[in-house]
Protein backbone atom coordinates (compact mmCIF):
# COMPACT_ATOMS: atom_id res chain seq x y z
CA UNK A 1 0.00 0.00 0.00
CA UNK A 2 1.47 3.38 -0.97
CA UNK A 3 2.32 5.82 1.81
CA UNK A 4 1.45 8.85 -0.34
CA UNK A 5 -0.90 9.32 -3.26
CA UNK A 6 -3.16 12.03 -4.69
CA UNK A 7 -6.60 10.62 -3.80
CA UNK A 8 -7.84 8.21 -1.13
CA UNK A 9 -11.36 6.81 -1.56
CA UNK A 10 -13.23 5.45 1.46
CA UNK A 11 -15.68 2.81 0.28
CA UNK A 12 -15.39 0.28 -2.53
CA UNK A 13 -19.03 -0.07 -3.53
CA UNK A 14 -20.28 0.96 -6.95
CA UNK A 15 -19.78 4.70 -6.39
CA UNK A 16 -16.30 4.25 -4.93
CA UNK A 17 -15.27 1.98 -7.81
CA UNK A 18 -16.73 4.45 -10.30
CA UNK A 19 -14.70 7.25 -8.73
CA UNK A 20 -11.57 5.11 -8.98
CA UNK A 21 -12.28 4.33 -12.64
CA UNK A 22 -12.94 7.94 -13.58
CA UNK A 23 -9.87 9.22 -11.73
CA UNK A 24 -7.66 6.56 -13.29
CA UNK A 25 -9.16 7.36 -16.68
CA UNK A 26 -7.93 10.94 -16.17
CA UNK A 27 -4.52 9.69 -15.06
CA UNK A 28 -4.93 10.37 -11.33
CA UNK A 29 -3.47 7.68 -9.02
CA UNK A 30 -5.91 6.67 -6.29
CA UNK A 31 -6.44 4.08 -3.57
CA UNK A 32 -9.79 2.58 -2.57
CA UNK A 33 -10.15 1.07 0.91
CA UNK A 34 -13.19 -1.14 1.48
CA UNK A 35 -13.98 -2.94 4.75
CA UNK A 36 -15.77 -5.88 3.10
CA UNK A 37 -13.65 -8.88 2.13
CA UNK A 38 -14.59 -8.51 -1.53
CA UNK A 39 -17.20 -7.10 -3.88
CA UNK A 40 -20.73 -7.47 -2.59
CA UNK A 41 -22.63 -10.33 -4.18
CA UNK A 42 -25.95 -8.93 -2.98
CA UNK A 43 -27.36 -6.53 -5.60
CA UNK A 44 -29.29 -3.51 -4.47
CA UNK A 45 -29.98 -1.18 -7.39
CA UNK A 46 -30.60 -2.68 -10.83
CA UNK A 47 -31.45 0.19 -13.18
CA UNK A 48 -28.69 2.13 -14.95
CA UNK A 49 -29.78 5.49 -16.31
CA UNK A 50 -28.68 6.80 -19.71
CA UNK A 51 -26.23 9.30 -18.24
CA UNK A 52 -24.45 6.49 -16.38
CA UNK A 53 -24.22 4.49 -19.59
CA UNK A 54 -22.69 7.55 -21.26
CA UNK A 55 -19.93 7.44 -18.62
CA UNK A 56 -19.37 3.76 -19.43
CA UNK A 57 -19.14 4.65 -23.11
CA UNK A 58 -16.63 7.42 -22.39
CA UNK A 59 -14.36 5.08 -20.41
CA UNK A 60 -14.58 2.27 -22.95
CA UNK A 61 -16.55 -0.28 -20.93
CA UNK A 62 -20.07 0.14 -22.28
CA UNK A 63 -19.92 -3.11 -24.26
CA UNK A 64 -18.52 -5.02 -21.28
CA UNK A 65 -21.36 -3.81 -19.05
CA UNK A 66 -23.93 -4.53 -21.74
CA UNK A 67 -22.58 -8.09 -21.90
CA UNK A 68 -23.42 -8.66 -18.21
CA UNK A 69 -26.73 -6.76 -18.32
CA UNK A 70 -30.00 -8.66 -18.38
CA UNK A 71 -31.25 -9.03 -21.93
CA UNK A 72 -34.64 -7.33 -22.13
CA UNK A 73 -34.33 -6.50 -25.81
CA UNK A 74 -37.50 -8.47 -26.47
CA UNK A 75 -39.49 -6.08 -24.30
CA UNK A 76 -39.68 -5.10 -20.65
CA UNK A 77 -42.99 -5.03 -18.81
CA UNK A 78 -41.56 -2.72 -16.14
CA UNK A 79 -43.53 -3.12 -12.92
CA UNK A 80 -46.34 -5.67 -12.78
CA UNK A 81 -48.61 -6.97 -10.02
CA UNK A 82 -50.14 -10.35 -9.19
CA UNK A 83 -51.42 -12.41 -6.28
CA UNK A 84 -48.56 -14.83 -6.91
CA UNK A 85 -46.15 -15.05 -9.83
CA UNK A 86 -47.89 -18.23 -11.00
CA UNK A 87 -51.16 -16.32 -11.40
CA UNK A 88 -49.64 -13.31 -13.21
CA UNK A 89 -51.33 -12.38 -16.49
CA UNK A 90 -48.79 -11.15 -19.02
CA UNK A 91 -49.85 -8.89 -21.90
CA UNK A 92 -49.16 -10.00 -25.44
CA UNK A 93 -46.44 -7.44 -26.03
CA UNK A 94 -44.09 -5.47 -23.78
CA UNK A 95 -43.86 -1.74 -24.41
CA UNK A 96 -40.09 -1.26 -24.46
CA UNK A 97 -36.74 -2.63 -23.38
CA UNK A 98 -35.91 0.21 -21.00
CA UNK A 99 -36.22 0.02 -17.23
CA UNK A 100 -36.77 3.77 -17.16
CA UNK A 101 -40.13 4.55 -18.76
CA UNK A 102 -40.40 7.86 -20.61
CA UNK A 103 -43.42 9.83 -21.68
CA UNK A 104 -42.24 9.56 -25.29
CA UNK A 105 -40.61 6.16 -26.07
CA UNK A 106 -38.69 7.73 -28.97
CA UNK A 107 -37.34 10.57 -26.83
CA UNK A 108 -34.52 8.50 -25.32
CA UNK A 109 -33.06 7.71 -28.73
CA UNK A 110 -32.95 11.41 -29.56
CA UNK A 111 -31.29 12.27 -26.27
CA UNK A 112 -28.42 9.81 -25.92
CA UNK A 113 -26.24 7.52 -28.05
CA UNK A 114 -26.30 4.79 -25.42
CA UNK A 115 -28.58 1.86 -24.74
CA UNK A 116 -28.16 -1.27 -22.64
CA UNK A 117 -30.16 -4.38 -23.45
CA UNK A 118 -31.95 -4.12 -20.13
CA UNK A 119 -31.23 -3.80 -16.42
CA UNK A 120 -27.81 -4.34 -14.86
CA UNK A 121 -27.84 -5.39 -11.19
CA UNK A 122 -25.26 -3.66 -9.09
CA UNK A 123 -23.02 -6.67 -8.45
CA UNK A 124 -22.79 -7.29 -12.19
CA UNK A 125 -21.81 -3.69 -12.81
CA UNK A 126 -19.17 -3.95 -10.08
CA UNK A 127 -17.74 -7.05 -11.76
CA UNK A 128 -16.80 -4.78 -14.68
CA UNK A 129 -15.91 -1.62 -12.76
CA UNK A 130 -13.39 -3.31 -10.45
CA UNK A 131 -11.08 -4.81 -13.10
CA UNK A 132 -11.50 -1.76 -15.33
CA UNK A 133 -10.33 0.54 -12.52
CA UNK A 134 -7.41 -1.73 -11.69
CA UNK A 135 -6.41 -2.10 -15.33
CA UNK A 136 -6.10 1.69 -15.51
CA UNK A 137 -3.90 1.86 -12.44
CA UNK A 138 -6.29 2.34 -9.50
CA UNK A 139 -5.50 0.41 -6.31
CA UNK A 140 -8.44 -1.30 -4.60
CA UNK A 141 -7.86 -2.93 -1.20
CA UNK A 142 -10.65 -5.00 0.33
CA UNK A 143 -10.77 -6.03 3.99
CA UNK A 144 -9.25 -2.62 4.73
CA UNK A 145 -10.84 -0.10 7.08
CA UNK A 146 -10.38 3.63 7.33
CA UNK A 147 -9.91 4.07 11.07
CA UNK A 148 -9.36 7.80 11.26
CA UNK A 149 -8.21 10.85 9.34
CA UNK A 150 -7.14 14.42 9.91
CA UNK A 151 -6.76 17.13 7.34
CA UNK A 152 -4.55 20.16 7.11
CA UNK A 153 -3.94 22.84 4.50
CA UNK A 154 -1.92 20.49 2.30
CA UNK A 155 -3.70 17.17 2.53
CA UNK A 156 -5.15 14.27 4.48
CA UNK A 157 -3.38 11.98 6.93
CA UNK A 158 -5.38 8.77 7.25
CA UNK A 159 -4.91 5.64 9.35
CA UNK A 160 -6.08 2.44 7.69
CA UNK A 161 -6.07 -1.12 8.93
CA UNK A 162 -5.75 -4.39 7.06
CA UNK A 163 -5.85 -7.89 8.57
CA UNK A 164 -2.43 -9.48 9.06
CA UNK A 165 -1.42 -11.76 6.21
CA UNK A 166 0.63 -14.96 6.22
CA UNK A 167 3.82 -12.97 5.66
CA UNK A 168 3.17 -10.85 8.71
CA UNK A 169 2.20 -7.76 6.76
CA UNK A 170 -0.96 -5.86 7.53
CA UNK A 171 -2.15 -4.06 10.60
CA UNK A 172 -2.32 -0.28 10.82
CA UNK A 173 -0.71 2.02 8.30
CA UNK A 174 -0.62 5.77 7.80
CA UNK A 175 -1.50 7.01 4.31
CA UNK A 176 -1.02 10.58 3.14
CA UNK A 177 -3.33 11.84 0.39
CA UNK A 178 -4.07 15.22 -1.08
CA UNK A 179 -7.83 14.58 -1.13
CA UNK A 180 -10.24 12.14 0.51
CA UNK A 181 -13.44 10.98 -1.22
CA UNK A 182 -16.10 9.57 1.10
CA UNK A 183 -18.14 6.91 -0.69
CA UNK A 184 -18.82 4.96 2.49
CA UNK A 185 -22.60 4.79 2.39
CA UNK A 186 -25.68 6.20 4.07
CA UNK A 187 -24.18 5.86 7.54
CA UNK A 188 -20.93 7.43 6.43
CA UNK A 189 -18.32 7.44 9.16
CA UNK A 190 -16.44 10.15 7.29
CA UNK A 191 -19.49 12.42 7.21
CA UNK A 192 -20.10 11.78 10.89
CA UNK A 193 -16.47 12.53 11.77
CA UNK A 194 -16.74 15.84 9.93
CA UNK A 195 -19.89 16.75 11.84
CA UNK A 196 -21.89 17.22 8.63
CA UNK A 197 -25.61 16.91 9.32
CA UNK A 198 -28.40 15.76 7.04
CA UNK A 199 -31.89 16.95 6.22
CA UNK A 200 -34.89 14.98 5.10
CA UNK A 201 -37.20 12.40 6.68
CA UNK A 202 -34.51 9.72 7.05
CA UNK A 203 -35.99 6.23 7.30
CA UNK A 204 -39.35 6.05 5.55
CA UNK A 205 -41.80 3.34 4.62
CA UNK A 206 -41.83 -0.23 5.77
CA UNK A 207 -38.61 -1.98 6.83
CA UNK A 208 -37.92 -4.81 4.42
CA UNK A 209 -35.80 -7.92 4.12
CA UNK A 210 -34.04 -8.30 0.79
CA UNK A 211 -33.71 -12.04 0.08
CA UNK A 212 -31.31 -13.02 -2.69
CA UNK A 213 -32.10 -16.49 -3.99
CA UNK A 214 -31.70 -18.92 -6.87
CA UNK A 215 -34.67 -20.69 -8.42
CA UNK A 216 -35.69 -21.42 -11.98
CA UNK A 217 -38.72 -19.16 -12.46
CA UNK A 218 -38.82 -19.40 -16.25
CA UNK A 219 -41.85 -21.72 -16.23
CA UNK A 220 -43.74 -18.92 -14.48
CA UNK A 221 -42.42 -15.88 -16.40
CA UNK A 222 -43.25 -17.53 -19.76
CA UNK A 223 -40.46 -15.80 -21.58
CA UNK A 224 -41.45 -12.32 -20.45
CA UNK A 225 -39.16 -9.78 -18.76
CA UNK A 226 -40.06 -7.37 -15.99
CA UNK A 227 -38.21 -5.18 -13.51
CA UNK A 228 -40.39 -6.10 -10.54
CA UNK A 229 -43.61 -7.85 -9.62
CA UNK A 230 -45.67 -6.82 -6.61
CA UNK A 231 -46.87 -9.97 -4.84
CA UNK A 232 -50.22 -9.48 -3.12
CA UNK A 233 -50.80 -12.79 -1.39
CA UNK A 234 -51.28 -12.11 2.36
CA UNK A 235 -49.15 -15.11 3.31
CA UNK A 236 -46.06 -13.65 1.57
CA UNK A 237 -46.55 -10.02 0.57
CA UNK A 238 -43.64 -8.30 -1.09
CA UNK A 239 -41.92 -7.55 -4.36
CA UNK A 240 -40.08 -9.93 -6.68
CA UNK A 241 -37.19 -8.26 -8.52
CA UNK A 242 -35.34 -9.51 -11.58
CA UNK A 243 -31.63 -10.18 -11.16
CA UNK A 244 -30.89 -12.38 -14.18
CA UNK A 245 -34.46 -13.03 -15.30
CA UNK A 246 -34.05 -16.80 -15.09
CA UNK A 247 -32.42 -18.31 -12.01
CA UNK A 248 -31.38 -15.42 -9.78
CA UNK A 249 -33.93 -13.17 -8.08
CA UNK A 250 -34.59 -10.93 -5.11
CA UNK A 251 -37.67 -11.00 -2.93
CA UNK A 252 -38.38 -7.97 -0.74
CA UNK A 253 -40.79 -8.65 2.10
CA UNK A 254 -41.70 -6.60 5.20
CA UNK A 255 -40.33 -7.30 8.65
CA UNK A 256 -41.02 -5.95 12.12
CA UNK A 257 -38.20 -3.67 13.25
CA UNK A 258 -39.20 -4.40 16.81
CA UNK A 259 -37.61 -7.81 16.48
CA UNK A 260 -34.16 -6.22 16.68
CA UNK A 261 -34.92 -2.69 17.79
CA UNK A 262 -32.85 -1.07 15.07
CA UNK A 263 -33.53 0.76 11.82
CA UNK A 264 -32.72 -2.02 9.36
CA UNK A 265 -28.91 -2.10 9.62
CA UNK A 266 -26.95 -3.63 6.76
CA UNK A 267 -26.26 -7.19 7.86
CA UNK A 268 -26.15 -10.49 6.07
CA UNK A 269 -26.69 -14.18 6.77
CA UNK A 270 -25.46 -16.89 4.45
CA UNK A 271 -27.17 -20.14 3.47
CA UNK A 272 -25.82 -21.99 6.50
CA UNK A 273 -27.61 -19.58 8.80
CA UNK A 274 -24.33 -18.46 10.37
CA UNK A 275 -24.37 -14.80 11.31
CA UNK A 276 -21.85 -12.42 9.89
CA UNK A 277 -20.01 -9.72 11.81
CA UNK A 278 -23.29 -8.29 13.09
CA UNK A 279 -26.55 -10.04 14.18
CA UNK A 280 -29.32 -10.64 11.68
CA UNK A 281 -33.10 -10.96 12.00
CA UNK A 282 -33.51 -14.35 13.65
CA UNK A 283 -36.92 -15.04 12.14
CA UNK A 284 -35.57 -14.98 8.59
CA UNK A 285 -33.80 -18.30 8.61
CA UNK A 286 -33.05 -19.94 5.25
CA UNK A 287 -35.98 -22.33 5.82
CA UNK A 288 -38.38 -19.46 6.50
CA UNK A 289 -37.11 -17.54 3.47
CA UNK A 290 -37.60 -20.58 1.23
CA UNK A 291 -41.17 -20.97 2.46
CA UNK A 292 -41.93 -17.31 1.78
CA UNK A 293 -40.52 -17.49 -1.74
CA UNK A 294 -42.46 -20.64 -2.59
CA UNK A 295 -45.66 -18.98 -1.40
CA UNK A 296 -44.94 -15.78 -3.33
CA UNK A 297 -44.25 -17.71 -6.52
CA UNK A 298 -47.21 -20.03 -5.96
CA UNK A 299 -45.13 -23.21 -6.21
CA UNK A 300 -45.01 -25.27 -2.97
CA UNK A 301 -42.35 -27.64 -4.31
CA UNK A 302 -40.08 -25.04 -5.92
CA UNK A 303 -36.37 -25.76 -5.54
CA UNK A 304 -35.03 -22.60 -3.83
CA UNK A 305 -31.49 -21.78 -2.76
CA UNK A 306 -31.30 -18.79 -0.42
CA UNK A 307 -28.00 -16.99 -0.95
CA UNK A 308 -28.19 -14.14 1.57
CA UNK A 309 -30.54 -11.75 3.31
CA UNK A 310 -30.15 -8.01 3.71
CA UNK A 311 -32.51 -6.05 5.99
CA UNK A 312 -33.05 -2.51 4.78
CA UNK A 313 -35.42 0.40 4.87
CA UNK A 314 -35.91 3.15 2.30
CA UNK A 315 -34.14 6.31 3.37
CA UNK A 316 -34.43 9.90 2.20
CA UNK A 317 -31.74 12.28 3.36
CA UNK A 318 -29.44 14.95 1.97
CA UNK A 319 -26.14 16.00 3.49
CA UNK A 320 -26.00 19.65 4.52
CA UNK A 321 -22.65 19.97 2.77
CA UNK A 322 -20.89 17.85 0.16
CA UNK A 323 -17.43 19.17 0.97
CA UNK A 324 -15.28 19.92 4.00
CA UNK A 325 -11.88 21.26 2.99
CA UNK A 326 -10.12 18.44 1.17
CA UNK A 327 -12.86 15.89 1.84
CA UNK A 328 -15.73 15.31 -0.59
CA UNK A 329 -18.92 13.29 -0.04
CA UNK A 330 -20.24 11.11 -2.87
CA UNK A 331 -23.16 8.74 -3.36
CA UNK A 332 -25.15 7.63 -0.32
CA UNK A 333 -22.73 9.48 1.97
CA UNK A 334 -24.02 12.68 0.37
CA UNK A 335 -27.61 11.71 -0.48
CA UNK A 336 -29.80 8.69 0.12
CA UNK A 337 -32.64 8.40 -2.39
CA UNK A 338 -35.55 5.91 -2.26
CA UNK A 339 -35.42 3.38 -5.12
CA UNK A 340 -38.45 4.49 -7.15
CA UNK A 341 -37.10 6.04 -10.34
CA UNK A 342 -33.60 4.52 -10.18
CA UNK A 343 -32.20 7.94 -9.30
CA UNK A 344 -30.05 7.11 -6.27
CA UNK A 345 -27.15 5.02 -7.59
CA UNK A 346 -27.08 6.90 -10.88
CA UNK A 347 -26.82 10.23 -9.04
CA UNK A 348 -23.93 8.88 -7.00
CA UNK A 349 -22.03 7.71 -10.07
CA UNK A 350 -22.57 11.14 -11.63
CA UNK A 351 -21.07 12.70 -8.48
CA UNK A 352 -17.89 10.74 -9.10
CA UNK A 353 -17.80 11.66 -12.78
CA UNK A 354 -18.26 15.36 -12.01
CA UNK A 355 -15.49 15.42 -9.42
CA UNK A 356 -12.90 13.30 -11.23
CA UNK A 357 -12.05 15.72 -14.03
CA UNK A 358 -11.91 18.65 -11.62
CA UNK A 359 -9.48 16.88 -9.31
CA UNK A 360 -7.42 15.93 -12.35
CA UNK A 361 -7.30 19.54 -13.54
CA UNK A 362 -6.30 20.89 -10.12
CA UNK A 363 -3.74 18.16 -9.38
CA UNK A 364 -2.28 18.57 -12.85
CA UNK A 365 -1.81 22.30 -12.39
CA UNK A 366 -4.26 23.26 -15.12
CA UNK A 367 -6.93 24.72 -12.82
CA UNK A 368 -7.03 26.72 -9.63
CA UNK A 369 -8.35 25.24 -6.38
CA UNK A 370 -11.51 27.34 -6.84
CA UNK A 371 -12.65 24.87 -9.49
CA UNK A 372 -13.34 22.35 -6.71
CA UNK A 373 -15.89 24.73 -5.19
CA UNK A 374 -18.12 23.93 -8.15
CA UNK A 375 -18.56 20.29 -7.06
CA UNK A 376 -21.02 21.03 -4.26
CA UNK A 377 -22.56 23.94 -6.16
CA UNK A 378 -23.39 21.61 -9.05
CA UNK A 379 -24.08 18.24 -7.47
CA UNK A 380 -26.08 19.13 -4.35
CA UNK A 381 -28.98 20.71 -6.29
CA UNK A 382 -29.04 17.68 -8.61
CA UNK A 383 -29.19 15.32 -5.63
CA UNK A 384 -31.96 17.42 -4.08
CA UNK A 385 -33.93 17.17 -7.32
CA UNK A 386 -33.44 13.39 -7.50
CA UNK A 387 -34.56 13.01 -3.89
CA UNK A 388 -37.61 15.20 -4.39
CA UNK A 389 -38.62 13.36 -7.56
CA UNK A 390 -38.22 9.97 -5.92
CA UNK A 391 -40.39 11.01 -2.97
CA UNK A 392 -43.10 12.27 -5.32
CA UNK A 393 -43.08 8.88 -7.05
CA UNK A 394 -43.00 6.99 -3.77
CA UNK A 395 -46.29 8.62 -2.80
CA UNK A 396 -47.91 7.11 -5.91
CA UNK A 397 -45.66 4.73 -7.92
CA UNK A 398 -48.16 4.74 -10.80
CA UNK A 399 -46.89 8.22 -11.65
CA UNK A 400 -43.58 6.60 -12.58
CA UNK A 401 -44.58 3.25 -14.02
CA UNK A 402 -47.84 4.07 -15.80
CA UNK A 403 -46.77 6.11 -18.82
CA UNK A 404 -50.19 6.14 -20.44
CA UNK A 405 -51.45 9.49 -21.76
CA UNK A 406 -54.26 9.31 -19.22
CA UNK A 407 -51.72 9.75 -16.40
CA UNK A 408 -50.07 12.82 -17.94
CA UNK A 409 -52.34 15.28 -16.12
CA UNK A 410 -51.81 13.48 -12.81
CA UNK A 411 -48.03 13.62 -13.28
CA UNK A 412 -48.11 17.33 -14.00
CA UNK A 413 -50.35 17.98 -11.00
CA UNK A 414 -47.99 16.01 -8.76
CA UNK A 415 -44.90 17.77 -10.14
CA UNK A 416 -43.43 14.53 -11.48
CA UNK A 417 -40.82 15.15 -14.19
CA UNK A 418 -40.19 12.73 -17.01
CA UNK A 419 -37.43 10.29 -15.93
CA UNK A 420 -35.23 11.32 -18.85
CA UNK A 421 -35.31 14.90 -17.60
CA UNK A 422 -34.18 13.80 -14.13
CA UNK A 423 -31.43 11.56 -15.52
CA UNK A 424 -30.19 13.83 -18.31
CA UNK A 425 -31.87 17.22 -18.22
CA UNK A 426 -30.56 18.78 -15.03
CA UNK A 427 -28.47 21.93 -15.34
CA UNK A 428 -25.49 23.28 -13.44
CA UNK A 429 -25.03 26.79 -12.07
CA UNK A 430 -21.54 27.36 -10.63
CA UNK A 431 -18.27 29.14 -11.22
CA UNK A 432 -17.41 26.40 -13.73
CA UNK A 433 -20.24 27.56 -16.03
CA UNK A 434 -20.32 30.98 -17.65
CA UNK A 435 -23.77 32.58 -17.95
CA UNK A 436 -25.74 29.55 -16.74
CA UNK A 437 -29.50 29.29 -17.08
CA UNK A 438 -30.48 26.72 -14.42
CA UNK A 439 -34.24 26.93 -14.88
CA UNK A 440 -35.60 24.13 -17.07
CA UNK A 441 -37.58 25.37 -20.07
CA UNK A 442 -39.65 22.18 -20.18
CA UNK A 443 -40.58 19.43 -17.70
CA UNK A 444 -41.21 16.66 -20.20
CA UNK A 445 -39.14 17.01 -23.37
CA UNK A 446 -35.43 16.54 -22.89
CA UNK A 447 -34.69 17.63 -26.44
CA UNK A 448 -35.91 21.12 -25.53
CA UNK A 449 -33.75 21.15 -22.40
CA UNK A 450 -30.52 19.87 -23.96
CA UNK A 451 -30.18 22.77 -26.36
CA UNK A 452 -26.59 23.94 -25.88
CA UNK A 453 -27.42 26.24 -22.96
CA UNK A 454 -24.38 26.72 -20.66
CA UNK A 455 -24.77 24.37 -17.72
CA UNK A 456 -26.60 21.68 -19.69
CA UNK A 457 -25.24 18.43 -21.07
CA UNK A 458 -24.08 18.77 -24.68
CA UNK A 459 -26.96 17.81 -26.99
CA UNK A 460 -26.49 14.42 -28.66
CA UNK A 461 -26.47 14.33 -32.43
CA UNK A 462 -25.27 11.56 -34.72
CA UNK A 463 -22.37 12.71 -36.89
CA UNK A 464 -20.12 11.17 -39.51
CA UNK A 465 -16.32 11.07 -39.62
CA UNK A 466 -14.57 9.05 -42.32
CA UNK A 467 -17.69 6.98 -42.87
CA UNK A 468 -18.04 6.12 -39.17
CA UNK A 469 -21.03 7.20 -37.12
CA UNK A 470 -20.28 8.93 -33.84
CA UNK A 471 -22.09 11.17 -31.38
CA UNK A 472 -21.31 14.76 -30.54
CA UNK A 473 -20.55 13.36 -27.07
CA UNK A 474 -17.87 11.09 -28.55
CA UNK A 475 -15.97 14.14 -29.83
CA UNK A 476 -15.30 15.35 -26.30
CA UNK A 477 -13.10 12.44 -25.20
CA UNK A 478 -12.77 13.58 -21.57
CA UNK A 479 -11.10 16.91 -22.43
CA UNK A 480 -12.11 20.49 -23.12
CA UNK A 481 -13.56 20.65 -26.61
CA UNK A 482 -14.61 23.55 -28.79
CA UNK A 483 -17.39 22.70 -31.25
CA UNK A 484 -18.20 25.08 -34.11
CA UNK A 485 -20.26 25.14 -37.26
CA UNK A 486 -18.84 24.80 -40.76
CA UNK A 487 -16.09 27.24 -41.59
CA UNK A 488 -14.81 27.37 -38.02
CA UNK A 489 -11.16 27.92 -38.99
CA UNK A 490 -10.88 31.03 -36.83
CA UNK A 491 -12.04 29.08 -33.80
CA UNK A 492 -9.66 26.19 -34.55
CA UNK A 493 -6.74 28.63 -34.70
CA UNK A 494 -7.93 30.29 -31.49
CA UNK A 495 -8.16 26.95 -29.69
CA UNK A 496 -4.64 26.03 -30.78
CA UNK A 497 -3.34 29.35 -29.50
CA UNK A 498 -5.19 29.16 -26.18
CA UNK A 499 -4.18 25.53 -25.55
CA UNK A 500 -0.53 26.43 -25.93
CA UNK A 501 -0.83 29.62 -23.90
CA UNK A 502 -2.69 28.06 -20.96
CA UNK A 503 -1.25 24.54 -21.09
CA UNK A 504 -4.72 22.99 -21.36
CA UNK A 505 -5.66 20.00 -23.51
CA UNK A 506 -8.20 21.68 -25.79
CA UNK A 507 -9.57 20.15 -29.00
CA UNK A 508 -11.59 21.94 -31.69
CA UNK A 509 -13.99 20.40 -34.21
CA UNK A 510 -15.88 22.26 -36.92
CA UNK A 511 -19.03 20.32 -37.85
CA UNK A 512 -20.66 20.56 -41.24
CA UNK A 513 -20.08 20.43 -45.00
CA UNK A 514 -16.41 20.47 -45.92
CA UNK A 515 -15.25 19.60 -42.39
CA UNK A 516 -13.74 16.33 -41.21
CA UNK A 517 -16.87 15.82 -39.11
CA UNK A 518 -20.18 16.18 -40.93
CA UNK A 519 -23.80 16.28 -39.87
CA UNK A 520 -25.85 14.09 -42.24
CA UNK A 521 -29.18 15.27 -40.80
CA UNK A 522 -28.28 18.96 -41.05
CA UNK A 523 -29.27 19.79 -37.45
CA UNK A 524 -25.95 21.32 -36.37
CA UNK A 525 -25.35 24.11 -35.32
CA UNK A 526 -29.02 25.00 -34.70
CA UNK A 527 -29.48 22.18 -32.18
CA UNK A 528 -26.79 23.84 -30.05
CA UNK A 529 -28.25 27.34 -30.22
CA UNK A 530 -25.45 28.67 -32.41
CA UNK A 531 -25.72 31.20 -35.19
CA UNK A 532 -23.20 31.30 -38.01
CA UNK A 533 -19.70 31.62 -36.56
CA UNK A 534 -20.66 30.55 -33.02
CA UNK A 535 -19.02 27.92 -30.82
CA UNK A 536 -19.61 25.80 -27.73
CA UNK A 537 -16.89 25.24 -25.13
CA UNK A 538 -17.62 21.81 -23.70
CA UNK A 539 -16.08 20.66 -20.42
CA UNK A 540 -14.42 17.24 -20.05
CA UNK A 541 -17.65 15.93 -18.47
CA UNK A 542 -19.62 16.79 -21.67
CA UNK A 543 -21.38 19.77 -20.08
CA UNK A 544 -21.45 23.08 -21.89
CA UNK A 545 -19.25 25.51 -20.00
CA UNK A 546 -19.61 28.52 -22.29
CA UNK A 547 -21.36 29.46 -25.51
CA UNK A 548 -20.43 32.12 -28.05
CA UNK A 549 -23.49 32.51 -30.25
CA UNK A 550 -21.47 34.23 -32.99
CA UNK A 551 -17.80 34.83 -33.83
CA UNK A 552 -16.29 37.64 -31.68
CA UNK A 553 -13.74 40.12 -32.96
CA UNK A 554 -10.97 38.44 -30.95
CA UNK A 555 -11.83 34.72 -30.75
CA UNK A 556 -8.55 33.71 -29.09
CA UNK A 557 -8.74 36.39 -26.42
CA UNK A 558 -12.42 35.74 -25.78
CA UNK A 559 -11.88 31.98 -25.54
CA UNK A 560 -8.87 32.35 -23.25
CA UNK A 561 -10.78 34.63 -20.90
CA UNK A 562 -13.68 32.18 -20.75
CA UNK A 563 -11.42 29.21 -20.04
CA UNK A 564 -9.46 31.07 -17.37
CA UNK A 565 -12.68 31.97 -15.54
CA UNK A 566 -14.10 28.49 -15.89
CA UNK A 567 -10.93 26.88 -14.47
CA UNK A 568 -10.69 29.24 -11.53
CA UNK A 569 -7.37 30.67 -12.70
CA UNK A 570 -6.08 34.23 -12.37
CA UNK A 571 -5.05 34.66 -16.00
CA UNK A 572 -1.71 32.87 -15.90
CA UNK A 573 -0.66 29.25 -15.57
CA UNK A 574 -2.02 27.81 -12.34
CA UNK A 575 0.55 26.84 -9.74
CA UNK A 576 0.55 24.43 -6.87
CA UNK A 577 -0.56 21.40 -8.85
CA UNK A 578 1.53 18.46 -9.88
CA UNK A 579 2.25 17.73 -13.52
CA UNK A 580 1.62 14.17 -14.61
Amino acid sequence: MPAHLPVLIAGGGTVGLSAALFLAHHGVPCLVVESQDGPSRHPRATGLGPRTVEFLRETGIEEAVDAVAIDMSGGNLGKISATTLATAEFPERAPSATALPAADPDEKGRLTPTALRGTCPQHRLDSVLLPAARDRGALVHHATRLLSFVQDADGITATVETPPGPDGEGGRQVVRAEYLLAADGARSQVRTALGIGTSGPGGIGTPMVNILFRADLRPFTKGRSFVSCDIRTPEAPGMLVTVDGANEWIFHTPYDPGTDGRDAPDRQRDETGAPGTAPTLDAFTPAHCRALIRTAVGAPDLDVEVLSTLPWRPRAQLADRFRDGRVFLLGDAAHTVPPVGAFGLNTGIADAHNLAWKLSAVLGGHAGPALLDSYEAERRPVAALALEQSLRRLADPRLHWDRSPQMAAARRAAGVLDPMVVHLGYRYASGAVLDPQPELPDQDAGTRILDGTPGSRLPHLWLDRDGRRLSTLDLVRSRFTLLTGPGGDAWVAAARDVAGRLGVDLAAHPIGPGAAVTDPAGHWPGIAGLAEGGALLVRPDQFVGWRAATLPDDPAGTLAAALVRLLGRDGGPASGGRAR
